[in-house]
Parts: structure tokens; C-alpha cells; sequence
């Protein structure tokens, strides 16, 4: 399954670096990529649970998702 989330805070390359950290670091995520300009994350997770545990370490990460979809 295919998740975006809208991203808050960002405002360089070390915020993309944090958040593809934290997000490759959770099992069942792969593909994960991280657009700086428009603040958007796509990933592929593979079930429904790692949604709310990638928009979790995001926040973790001091970012705010302000949107989720699937």
C-alpha cells in the first residue's frame, strides 16, 4: 500500500535526512521518498499498522504531519 504524508518543518536537506532515517528504519516500509520542496513523503508499507508508526518516528523527529492518505 502506498501512503503520502503532508510534512511541516522541513527546510533542508538535513530534515529530509532525518526523516528518511527514521522511516527506513521501520520493517515493512521500503521505497521511502521525501520531497523537500513540497514537503511530501511517499512510501510503501506493507501493512495498514506501519502508517501510524512512520507518521509516529516523523513526529519524533520534530516534524509535524499535517495530512495523511493512502
Amino acid at each position: 500500500m502506498i501512503v503520502s504524508m503532508q510534512i511541516a518543518g522541513m527546510h533542508c536537506g538535513g530534515c529530509v535526512r532525518s526523516v528518511e532515517k527514521a522511516g527506513n528504519a521501520i520493517e515493512g516500509v521500503s521505497n521511502l521518498s521525501v520531497d523537500l520542496e513540497n514537503g511530501k513523503l511517499t512510501a510503501d508499507v506493507s501493512r495498514s499498522g506501519l502508517t501510524e508508526m512512520l507518521k509516529g518516528a516523523i513526529e519524533d523527529c520534530g516534524f509535524d504531519v499535517t495530512r495523511v492518505t493512502s
